[in-house]
């Protein structure tokens, strides 16, 4: 007798004919003929050296060997069906799990009402999201930690595939209240030389928001030197509405101070140059259903 048996396919008449108790009835489960499931369960009997099943008038019954094989072999099949069903959950958006890395901003003011949106039409999928910088996402991918990265553009790495999303416009803004503009009246452009005469309210070091305002400031050739470095965008536009100087923020996500004049846009000469949000995912790694599906969304 061989101590394994490699034909699943045994397996499969042994475990149909056990569960429906008869030999025809296997045979129309596995869209095969009951001569095939004969031959299936006697080559098994003969692996394994047991006889498992016995003729009765109504059909096949198990063998008390049969019996404390199937008590086996049914939690096997058990779990496969469960693992089936499953994953028809999955691809049908039923239900599942997908992990998205993105920075506090990018969470709500981009990523959030996507997955509001996506939740009302696909309750059962479930989602854990964690916050870092555009740079700590990509490690957190890289690591297998999430599945996808909401990221700032520009981003290049050989490992990713990189899918642009919404556009935006970094812009700066000031509030009515900012002293400066009590003794001076506020110019309706600001070059970006002069801006070292105000309080200036950046991101910190270390977001690709801020590393892309400071490369473009090189180019202009000036090196940015904040009065206050802040960690999200929710602060900078709070600090700035209380008159604490000029803020960099990205102009999509403070439309609603800018039309309700709690902050005011400078026109800052030359202009930004708008960028991208991007989807990051690795290299050949397949994504969820799911996952897929929110993708979709995101562009």
């Amino acid at each position: 007798m061989s101590e394994h048996v490699t034909n699943m396919e045994w397996y499969r008449a042994f475990y149909w004919t056990a569960k429906v108790g008869s030999l025809s009835g296997a045979a129309e489960r596995l869209y095969i003929t009951q001569p095939a499931v004969t031959h299936a369960i006697k080559q098994l009997e003969s692996q394994l050296g047991s006889q498992l099943f016995f003729r009765t008038s109504k059909g096949v019954k198990l063998t008390s060997e049969g019996e404390m094989l199937f008590q086996h072999i049914g939690q096997a099949f058990n779990f496969i069906h469960a693992g089936e069903r499953r994953l028809a959950e999955r691809h049908a958006l039923t239900a599942g799990e997908m992990r998205i890395g993105a920075g506090d901003t990018l969470c709500k003011h981009y990523l959030l009402p996507r997955m509001r949106q996506f939740h009302e039409q696909y309750p059962g999928i479930q989602f854990q999201v964690t916050n870092r910088t555009s740079q700590e996402t990509v490690k957190l991918l890289k690591e297998g930690a999430i599945d996808f990265g909401i990221v700032n553009l520009p981003l290049e790495d050989p490992r990713l595939h990189i899918q642009e999303g919404m556009l935006v416009q970094d812009c700066f803004v000031v509030a009515g209240t900012y002293h400066k503009w009590q003794a001076d009246e506020r110019p309706s452009t600001v070059r970006w030389e002069d801006l070292d005469r105000y309080e200036l309210l950046l991101l910190e070091r270390g977001s690709g928001t801020r590393a892309y305002l400071d490369k473009v400031a090189a180019k202009n050739g000036v090196a940015l030197s904040p009065s206050m470095e802040l960690g999200s965008l929710d602060l900078l536009s709070e600090f700035t509405r209380t008159g604490f100087g000029i803020a960099c923020v990205v102009k999509n996500f403070v439309e609603g101070e800018l039309a309700e004049g709690e902050l005011v846009e400078l026109t800052i000469d030359p202009p930004i140059p708008p960028r991208r949000i991007g989807i990051a995912t690795l290299k050949d790694v397949p994504l969820s259903t799911a996952a897929k599906a929110f993708i979709a969304i995101l562009q």
